[in-house]
């Protein structure tokens, strides 16, 4: 199966396209490769897929808010399914620069859409997030819950995307999945992350900044578990059969949680992580910043039920694993 891929350079994209590619499927993937972060550490990601699975890997360095820029790369290439992780991330940054998540978020994913339209791939599969749920204070989370008080705009993009789904399953009855992912982590991660801006101040011996005053939990979710529910849902698109599925709709479209079910004090996720680094943090309590919601936990019974997702890697296994990739990493350069 021939699989295109957007955000393919970005963190959980190059992760899923490893995991597809060790599977034999091709993959096409496109990235604009954003100067957001570490513009090296996306062409270092796309390095080590080229580097492991030569031909079977195609990558386009291009826009997909740029719909004549996606036909030009993309021309008459068989697309049987789309994996949408492409995005303008991060809630704080969405205070700074709006239209960037207008573009991307909002822009690009209708032309994904409309690709997933044109070419009529059997599943449509594209990131949400655990953003989405807002200023919900009823926990855990749960797909049904309302999504209507994004407290960013980065949220509101994403449920955006949401109901725009719906409507494309609705209209041309694609197999949709949306995934929320859950303060994803682990080796070849994001530096915009808590996780790698803690660990990179903690080796540097300067304070980290943890805000509302260390009073928050999040739903720390491993990579390899994310990538095992990405892989999972994509093998199994949701049937059009008029029965309600997860979310609520009859399309064939539903909403699901991918996250670790267990959400961990932040102060605590600190000395797993001093524990791990072998150096004692030093503290740089701030107060909550705008945007940010006070804890995320992810029920995960709908798509443990129709999938059997059952995640693995706890922070205290999983954060060892990011310090030594990211000693390793950076050892290296």
């Amino acid at each position: 199966m021939t699989i295109l891929i957007t955000g393919v350079a970005g963190f959980i994209g190059m992760h899923v396209a490893d995991q597809l590619l060790a599977q034999g499927h091709a993959v096409v993937g496109i990235d604009n490769l954003n100067d957001y972060y570490s513009v090296a550490l996306k062409r270092d990601r796309i390095a080590r897929l080229q580097a492991a699975h030569g031909r079977l890997f195609t990558f386009h360095e291009l826009d997909f808010a740029d719909m004549d820029a996606v036909h030009a790369a993309l021309g008459d290439q068989v697309i049987e399914a789309i994996v949408h992780l492409g995005a303008q991330a991060g809630v704080r940054y969405s205070l700074i620069n709006p239209h960037a998540y207008v573009r991307s978020n909002l822009t690009g994913h209708v032309n994904m859409l409309e690709l997933a339209r044109e070419r009529r791939v059997r599943h449509f599969v594209y990131a949400s997030s655990s953003s989405v749920y807002g200023g919900n204070d009823t926990l855990p989370f749960r797909v049904e819950d309302r999504t209507d008080h994004p407290v960013s705009l980065y949220a509101a993009t994403k449920r955006a995307d949401e109901l725009m789904s719906e409507t494309y399953a609705h209209l041309y009855r694609i197999p949709m999945t949306g995934l929320r992912f859950f303060t994803v982590y682990g080796p070849w991660g994001r530096p915009d992350m808590a996780m790698w801006i803690f660990t990179a101040k903690i080796l540097a011996g300067e304070p980290i900044p943890v805000f509302n005053h260390g009073r928050m939990q999040r739903d720390f979710t491993y990579i390899d578990d994310i990538v095992g529910g990405v892989l999972a849902c994509l093998d199994h698109p949701p049937a059009d059969d008029g029965a309600a599925k997860a979310g609520g709709s009859r399309a064939p479209h539903r909403l699901y949680n991918i996250g670790n079910n267990r959400p961990e004090e932040l102060m605590h996720l600190i000395a797993v992580l001093e524990e791990a680094i072998g150096v004692k943090a030093q503290i740089d309590f701030q107060p909550m910043q705008p945007g940010d919601v006070h804890a995320t936990y992810a029920d995960i019974s709908a798509i443990a039920q129709d999938i059997g997702y059952a995640p693995k890697t706890g922070i205290e296994s999983g954060v060892p694993r990011f310090v030594n990739w990211y000693r390793a990493y950076h050892d290296g350069r």
